[in-house]
């Protein structure tokens, strides 16, 4: 009921696509001629069409699945039924061609469902009960069949086709003389249908009248030469009159009739055996097994064949399967010794066995290198002997070893070797011809690889951060090992990688879609494995798609109780003012510093901030700066509340944080500093830019090219406390009644403001040896 649902579904939207597309009435009319003229598979192509046009016409689904039932493509048909039936479910031929075509997939119990429902539509429909008497001898109900047919009869009288099924269906009650009667009724009715008469023929065939069989094949084959059932049946006439060249001859018509059908190689090769032509028996029961390799009669007929032609060794490898496929077959065990015994006497040899080593690898000498910490090890190997071989021992362990294959058996066994540096393996064939092997066992490095993933990055807990929704990734890694790397996979596919290089860099592009994870396995020459899970965290990817400016921090440091200098009541108005203002923007975590040390603002701009960018994946950073400043010997300072007033090197020097933020580069698209501090500004920008660029969030560049911007409050001027900057900073932000805005027109906004109002000057620029490829920092509205 799912499946048709979504069919449905699939089906409607495909209309909507085609509301005004071409009436696939044409293509209907032409496959409709093919049709009577027998051109079936040119009638599909044209009904295929009909649908492309019109996907929703029930008929051209129901005319398509009747020109498959035609080329006997049933699975094909039933589906163009049921596709049908969705579209007009009231449709009682369709319901009946669907049961009709259950018939012939041998889905009964669907087929009858089907049929009953066509009753209860129309009681009186001429094909359904004819139909129905098929279905229920189809599931062995020959009485309820007979029933049946009996309405069959009342419905449509003198239907060829229910004299048929009822003779059938006799036939499987045993009941020959009313089968016979029921069969040539059916012949009466319609002399040109071949089924009852292949039905009689092979009654007559079982009741001893041959020649009454054989012209009812005769007269099939008359007017239906390629019809394989009437030779089938006429070639076990001509073997009851041990005519076996005619019976061969008839069965290879069926072959180039239909060379697919297993059946008929099986039953040919049986003739040819019988004939003792065995050769062509072998072929025919061969060709039959490649057809049907689990059916243990074939084999069974093959081996007695190659018995016949000495061919013992390949009558063997017969029984052997047949012993497999059919455990409880007596006489397949009985021959299967007897070959056995006169194989023994025939084959006897003084060659010993040759011992093959597959894993672990056999080194020069007959040295075998395993991990240092083992105590025990695997091995696989083979037996090569052109006898059976009857004993393996390894370190005077018996070892099980498998069947022969190609005059191998082949062995797997896991060995103490604690306290050992030797293996010794004895192999032994029937005739006692031995064969010992001593190797000498060398240990290795136990370490596992260790495993790095450089790009994208990925965090110290596992974590890869994505800033984009891709269905493949592009991985690039590294690998620290002691010895040399076997293989190195990502998700099962193989990463590239220069095998001969100790720690070598691997790349690889693996499919991400659909997946949480990328599982990294490493293995080393001598086996020590390492596997690794990396979590994909897309919390980048869900913010780039809403926020072009990806992951937004911003860092307030406000400094106002000081040691030495003035304290100030402004940063803290100005901070708790800007926070307020950025609550109605995509934002996506503040760090607020408050009085900061010098040692704290040296540690926290060159390490702790620096880390938790590259851990957060932080793409655009926004650094303000609200407290005392200083421009001194052409450079600028910000000043932590432990500075002394007369002592410089108590300072925070701007270019100590711009060093800092060079560390940043890798991480950050935008950088955007923000001081509200007197003297500090010449120190921080480059040149102004030629005139401030109008700027919008729609260019691409704006948004995704790198940009260091810095806005001072102030040139050399001093200061104020009180401060106009700020506050028309937040009202900027504040008023804005657009998605966006970017720092440009904040700064227009500033400027105009502070410049009116006092003595300050506020520069706004590049930051002196940062990156910046012309982008801008974007304020986005929430």
């Amino acid at each position: 009921m799912k499946k048709r649902v979504f069919f449905v579904a699939a089906v409607l939207a495909l209309v909507s696509f085609s509301a005004f597309s071409q009436s696939g009435n044409k293509y209907f009319k032409a496959g409709n001629v093919f049709v009577k003229s027998n051109k079936y598979e040119d009638a599909i192509v044209q009904f295929t069409s009909a649908i492309g046009m019109e996907p929703s016409n029930a008929k051209y689904y129901s005319a398509r699945g009747l020109a498959y039932e035609k080329v006997n493509k049933y699975d094909e048909a039933y589906s163009d039924f049921e596709k049908a039936l969705v579209f007009n479910p009231k449709s009682v031929s369709t319901v009946i061609d669907l049961g009709k075509v259950c018939n012939s997939l041998g889905k009964y119990e669907e087929a009858l469902v089907l049929f009953n429902r066509a009753s209860g539509m129309d009681k009186r429909n001429k094909v359904l009960y004819t139909e129905k008497v098929y279905t229920l001898i189809g599931l062995g109900r020959y009485d309820q069949a007979l029933k049946v047919s009996d309405t069959a009869n009342l419905v449509s009288k003198n239907e060829p086709l229910n004299y048929y099924y009822r003779g059938l269906a006799y036939a499987r009650l045993n009941n020959d003389i009313l089968a016979k009667k029921e069969l040539e009724t059916a012949i009466s009715k319609n002399k040109k249908m071949v089924e009852p008469r292949l039905e009689l023929a092979r009654l007559l065939i079982r009741n001893n009248a041959p020649q009454e069989a054989m012209n009812q094949i005769n007269t099939i084959l008359a007017f239906d030469d390629k019809n394989p059932q009437a030779y089938i049946a006429r070639s076990e006439i001509y073997k009851k009159n041990l005519d076996f060249p005619s019976a061969i001859n008839d069965v290879s018509k069926t072959i180039l009739i239909d060379p697919s059908n297993p059946d008929y190689y099986l039953i040919r090769g049986q003739d040819y055996q019988e004939f003792n032509q065995h050769a062509n028996a072998i072929a025919d029961f061969s060709k039959y097994i490649s057809l049907m390799p689990n059916d243990p009669n074939a084999y069974f007929a093959r081996a007695k064949s190659y018995e016949e032609i000495q061919e013992l060794e390949k009558a063997i490898a017969d029984y052997n399967k047949i012993t497999l496929l059919s455990e409880f077959d007596m006489r397949a065990r009985k021959m299967l010794q007897a070959a056995r015994d006169r194989l023994y006497s025939l084959n006897k040899e003084s060659d010993p066995p040759e011992i093959i080593i597959s894993a672990p690898a056999v080194l020069e000498n007959n040295v075998i290198e395993i991990k240092g910490n083992l105590n025990t090890l695997t091995l696989s190997g083979k037996i090569k002997e052109k006898s059976k071989l009857d004993t393996l021992l390894i370190n005077n362990q018996k070892v099980l070893f498998g069947d022969k294959k190609n005059g191998e058996n082949e062995f797997l066994a896991t060995i103490d070797v604690d306290r050992t540096s030797e293996l010794t393996i004895t192999a032994k064939d029937e005739y006692n011809n031995i064969k010992t092997i001593n190797y000498t066992l060398r240990r290795t490095e136990v370490n596992p690889p260790k495993i790095m993933i450089l790009a994208p990055y990925a965090s110290d807990d596992g974590q890869i951060y994505l800033d984009r929704n891709d269905p493949s990734l592009y991985v690039e890694g590294k690998i620290n090992d002691e010895s040399k790397i076997k293989s190195i996979f990502i998700e099962g596919v193989t990463a590239s990688y220069p095998m001969n290089d100790l720690n070598p860099s691997f790349t690889a592009q693996v499919d991400i879609n659909n997946k949480n994870k990328i599982t990294v396995v490493a293995e080393d020459v001598y086996g020590n494995r390492q596997e690794n899970e990396f979590k994909l965290n897309r919390e980048g990817a869900g913010i780039s798609a809403s926020n072009p400016m990806g992951k937004t921090w911003v860092v307030f440091v406000e400094n106002s109780k000081y040691t030495s200098f003035a304290s100030l009541d402004g940063p803290v108005k100005d901070i708790n003012l800007m926070i307020r203002a950025l609550g109605n923007y995509d934002i996506h975590n503040i760090i607020h510093k408050q009085n900061m040390t010098k040692e704290e603002m040296e540690k926290f701009f060159s390490i702790e901030l620096r880390d938790l960018i590259k851990s957060n994946q932080v793409k655009s950073l926004l650094i303000w700066y609200a407290g005392h400043g200083k421009f001194l010997n052409d450079v600028g300072y910000w000043i932590p509340v432990d500075a002394r007033r007369d002592d410089e090197f108590t300072y925070f020097n701007l270019n100590t944080l711009r060093a800092s933020m060079g560390t940043y580069v890798n991480y950050l698209t935008h950088t955007l500093v923000v001081t509200d501090a007197c003297e500090s500004g010449p120190s921080f920008y480059q040149a102004m830019r030629s005139g401030i660029k109008d700027r919008s969030c729609d260019d691409y560049n704006a948004t995704q090219m790198k940009s260091s911007q810095v806005f001072t409050s102030a040139g050399k001027e001093i200061a104020v406390d009180d401060s106009q900057f700020t506050r028309t900073f937040a009202n900027a932000l504040t008023n804005n009644p657009k998605a966006c805005i970017p720092i440009e027109e904040i700064v227009v906004k500033v400027s105009n403001a502070v410049e009116s109002n006092n003595q300050q000057k506020p520069m706004f620029g590049k930051i002196t040896g940062l990156r910046d490829e012309d982008g801008t920092f974007f304020f986005i509205a929430k």
